[in-house]
């Protein structure tokens, strides 16, 4: 690594170490009870690793850039609006993002001079703050529930600014596409609640048949909380495909007589949920949501052109 790749490197790692910082003293400052002990125990440990690479790197960095600054109002303003649950969820995030970031560290330092320091950080990192975040008694959301929620929403938002499209040059009258809109969205909605109650049905007898042999090896009983909920996931998938089937179709709904405004109004709400499930999950969001529009786009492309050849059959 040249010293231009070496101060890049610096600079991003110190910038995301002062807006973890940054974030966790004004969640502090806003939160009460077990949360703001959380964050306060968040806060010294964040103090030193900013110290740490900004020593390691000698660069000295005391202000975010503007990115960051946008990013922290945002979630800050998140958090405010809906409370705890978020909080919670971002520091899980955060936790997420930051293990992916320093196993990519490690992999550069491992076999230099420097990797005896890089590994007392890291693993001051996974060690500690994974105790704090990972390791609370009660959580205050549920992995499986926002996966669902996400799952389902996504997927009813693809894929109706796709066929939104394709309605509009089939039929090219409102009535006719929300007519084929609600339509296809109530099945889309009961296909994805169907698919996922199978499913979830199968992983659910899998996880009790483990969790039985665990409670009879170790002769403790585990909390059944742990098992997958096969309705309640396939109730949550459903509902929420239909909120994101309804993100294009209300243009319509409301009047319009094109489908641009259904198209600019999913690609929006295309990289708000491309980039929340990107940092829940600790992947780059700025790749992430590119490879989702660009599949966004290719499928109103189909869709539109699917719709082009009904209308010129004369199927519809």
């Amino acid at each position: 690594m040249n010293s231009k790749e070496n101060n890049a490197l610096g600079r991003e790692l110190i910038l995301d170490e002062l807006f973890d910082l940054s974030l966790y003293q004004t969640l502090q400052k806003v939160n009460s009870g077990d949360l703001q002990k959380t964050l306060e125990e968040l806060i010294p440990i964040e103090t030193k690793h900013y110290a740490f690479w900004q020593d390691f790197f000698q660069l000295k960095i005391d202000r975010l850039d503007f990115g960051r600054r946008l990013k922290l109002g945002v979630v800050a303003f998140v958090c405010r609006v809906f409370g705890e649950p978020a909080v919670y969820l971002i520091l899980e995030g955060i936790e997420v993002y930051g293990i992916r970031k320093y196993l990519t560290i490690w992999k550069l330092y491992q076999n230099t001079p420097l990797a005896k320091a890089v590994r007392a950080v890291l693993e001051d990192e996974f060690g500690h703050e994974d105790k704090i975040v990972s390791g609370l008694e009660q959580r205050k959301i549920s992995p499986e529930r926002i996966r669902n929620i996400f799952l389902g929403f996504n997927d009813g938002l693809v894929e109706f600014v796709g066929a939104v499209g394709g309605f509009f040059a089939a039929f090219q009258d409102r009535r006719s596409v929300l007519i084929a809109c609600f339509t296809g969205a109530a099945a889309g909605a009961l296909s994805m609640a169907v698919g996922v109650f199978a499913s979830s049905g199968s992983e659910e007898e899998m996880q009790r048949t483990a969790l039985g042999k665990e409670e009879f090896l170790s002769g403790a009983v585990r909390d059944a909380k742990e098992v997958a909920h096969p309705f309640s996931s396939a109730v949550i998938v459903g509902v929420f495909y239909l909120f994101g089937a309804m993100v294009p179709i209300l243009p319509v709904f409301f009047g319009a007589k094109s489908v641009f405004l259904s198209w600019a109004l999913g690609g929006v709400m295309v990289v708000l949920v491309t980039a929340t499930l990107s940092f829940l999950s600790g992947m780059q969001i700025r790749k992430r949501v590119l490879t989702n529009l660009t599949l966004v786009a290719a499928a109103i492309a189909v869709a539109y052109a699917v719709g082009v050849f009904v209308k010129w059959k004369n199927i519809a």
